[in-house]
Parts: structure tokens; C-alpha cells; sequence
């Protein structure tokens, strides 16, 4: 990390530059936050990350809290946040500046048990509708490499399992963990084997912030090499996400 208070300074003018870091905190991804059922407050790596960043840039941090990652990358647009937690796509790299990845996670699809498919290689075919969380990182993936099946999108992607039962839709697709649980929670679904992609979960800031974006990058490195990221996964026992190498430059 940058030393010194000069550059926390200039970071944090950047960063929060109306005295509070406000952080983009999505709950459609279980693995970064959820709402605790008994406080309602909003809890996860996270949550813990913009924590320890507005405690090392010395301002007050308040969360701003979204159902789905494309209500973040919307609220980008709109300057409704200093720093987000989302997924590396390239269409979001026109509106914000990544960190490299501090958490990885795996993408997977979850259909009926009575289904025909039984592999990640038969989804695509004609015919096959696969529902997403509307404009996540699975659908902005999604869209660009499934050539014969249709996207079909629910609100948010925690719907989405919910949405492809209720519609007797053919196939689901998100967060492995996130499947897994709706798994257990409505019956005759299968999970397929492996994964259809891997997600890199990275910090963000808004472009025309250089100073901060580069702040930001230094900080997530630290994170990661001082085992912070680790236990914070450990803490909230997040399960079958990984933390990401440190970046090699």
C-alpha cells in the first residue's frame, strides 16, 4: 500500500469525494453479501472489504444496497457509488476501473431432474431456454458465447431458479453455491457436473478516478496477501469460492 497520509489523502478525494465512501453492496450474489435475517443489515466479504477501506482512507463508509449486479453497474452510470464489488466483464470496463479479482467463483446450471441434459456441452443446442440473472456476469457471458439455445432473463439472480420452475423453463444458470441452495430448498433439480465459466470478482470505481483506481488495486493486493479476504470467507463460511492469486505485474 501507498504510506503516508498524503496518499490516502488524494485517494480518499477521489475515492469519497463528498466525505463518505459509498459502497455498491449487491445481494444477488450470495458469496459478497447478504441481509442478516435477524438485524436486516447487509453482512460478507464485502461488506468487510469497504469497511477496511473507508477505515484506511479515515471517512465514513455507507452502503448502497442493490438486488442484482446490473442495478450496480446501472447505479455506475448514475454515480450512485464510489467503489462496487462486481464481476471483470469487458462491456462493464467502459464505465468503471477493476482491481484485479480478490475472490473467484464458478458459474454452473442447475436443470429439472428429469431433463435430457446431462452435461454442460448439451446446453446449447435449439431449443434449450436458460435463464439468467438479468444482466449479471452469467448473462453478459452467456449472451456473447451461446450460439443456438435462447437467454431468457428473471429480475434478479436470486429468481432465477424460481423463475425456470415456475415457467418450466429448461435450464438454470448462476452461482454455483446460490443453485446449490435452491437445490436443497425445491425439489427434483440436479446440479450438471463442473462449470460453464469462472467469475472474477473484483473492486471498482467509477472512471475519471485514477488516483483512487490505482489506490484501489493496491489495497485489494494487500488484502489478498495479508489473508484478510481468506477470513473474511472463512468468517461468513462462504464455501467453493476461492481467493485469487495475487497479481503478477
Amino acid at each position: 500500500m501507498p504510506s503516508g497520509p498524503d496518499s490516502s489523502k488524494a485517494a480518499a478525494a477521489e475515492l469519497a469525494p463528498s466525505g463518505t465512501l459509498r459502497a455498491a453492496i449487491n445481494f444477488g450474489n450470495p458469496i459478497l453479501a447478504v441481509k442478516d435475517p435477524a438485524t436486516g443489515q447487509a453482512r460478507g466479504v464485502s461488506v468487510d472489504l469497504a469497511q477496511e477501506l473507508g477505515k484506511r482512507l479515515g471517512v465514513p463508509v455507507e452502503l448502497v444496497t442493490y438486488s442484482a449486479a446490473g442495478k450496480v453497474v446501472e447505479g455506475a452510470k448514475s454515480k450512485e457509488w464510489d467503489i462496487g464489488f462486481v464481476a471483470i466483464d469487458p462491456k462493464r470496463a467502459m464505465d468503471m476501473d477493476y482491481t484485479d479479482p480478490y475472490v473467484i467463483i464458478e458459474g454452473a446450471y442447475m436443470v429439472p431432474q428429469a431433463s435430457p441434459i446431462k452435461s454442460n456441452a448439451d446446453v446449447d443446442r435449439a431449443g434449450t431456454r436458460i435463464v439468467v440473472g438479468a444482466g449479471s456476469a452469467y448473462d453478459l457471458y452467456l449472451s456473447r458465447e451461446i450460439k443456438n439455445a435462447q437467454i431468457v432473463r428473471a429480475p434478479t439472480s436470486p429468481l432465477v431458479v424460481d423463475t425456470m420452475v415456475r415457467d418450466s423453463l429448461e435450464v438454470a444458470a448462476g452461482v454455483k453455491q446460490q443453485l446449490e441452495a435452491d437445490g436443497k430448498r425445491i425439489p427434483g433439480l440436479r446440479l450438471l457436473d463442473g462449470r460453464f465459466m469462472v467469475i472474477n470478482q473484483a473492486m471498482a470505481t467509477p472512471k475519471g478516478r485514477p488516483v483512487g483506481a490505482t489506490y484501489l488495486r493496491q489495497f485489494i493486493e494487500e488484502m489478498k496477501a495479508s489473508g484478510f479476504v481468506a477470513n473474511a470467507l472463512s468468517k461468513h463460511r462462504i464455501e467453493g469460492a476461492a481467493v485469487a492469486p495475487t497479481a503478477s505485474r
